[in-house]
């Protein structure tokens, strides 16, 4: 084998194994984030954040590492760190409707009430945008197993009709606004969880391809 293909081969497996790394340092840093355990997910974020900064998370529904790395300084009362990464994260994608919340929710607790709620507001917006597109769009598949009884939409438009009120109780829309994005971030696996049981169930029925 020619030195170059040596070298090409030796190469692709150091990418491939830290890519498996990222993916690894991910896993257990959600696992650890949807358990409480927010300085250790923390410390698995910035793990995979070193590694690879552009690594991105999901499939039908995806998120990029540096707005994991944000909402869990945010977590753990790193604040001004929070701010700085989930400001990064959204300039890479615009998108990124949870680190929108959490950026929101990062400027409300620093004292930037207005821009808080103005950031609060567009995030929930955006969740409950492509909640219904996916839903629609996706009904007769996938779409069909995310939150499938309404429940985050209605946790957001109620949040809604509370920012365009005059008056409010910030700490109860801050409580609210981190159910929602807690409830999205267990949606992804529920919904996951949900696909993969339905196949199985299709997969198993005596009208399936292969049970004939």
């Amino acid at each position: 084998m020619k030195l170059s293909s040596l070298l090409a081969a030796f190469l692709f497996c150091i990418s491939s194994c830290a890519s498996l790394q990222v993916g690894s340092d991910v896993a257990a840093g959600r696992r650890a984030m949807l358990a409480g355990n927010n300085e250790t997910a923390l410390a698995y974020f910035q793990s995979a954040a070193q590694k690879d900064p552009t690594y991105t998370y999901g499939t039908a529904y995806q998120q990029g590492i540096l707005s994991y790395v944000g909402r869990s300084q945010y977590a753990v009362g790193q604040l001004p760190q929070a701010r700085q990464t989930l400001e990064k994260a959204l300039s890479t994608n615009i998108n990124e409707d949870l680190a929108r919340i959490y950026l929101g929710l990062t400027l409300a607790r620093s004292g930037d009430r207005q821009r808080g709620l103005k950031e609060i507001e567009g995030g929930m917006r955006g969740v409950h945008e492509w909640l219904d597109y996916i839903s629609e769009a996706h009904r007769f598949s996938f779409g069909q197993y995310w939150d499938p009884t309404r429940e985050i939409r209605s946790a957001i438009q109620g949040d809604l009709a509370t920012i365009s009120g005059r008056e409010f109780d910030l700490q109860k829309l801050i409580a609210s606004s981190e159910w929602i994005a807690q409830k999205m971030e267990e949606e992804t696996d529920r919904a996951r969880s949900a696909e993969t049981r339905e196949r199985s169930r299709e997969g198993d029925s005596p009208d399936s391809p292969g049970n004939n």
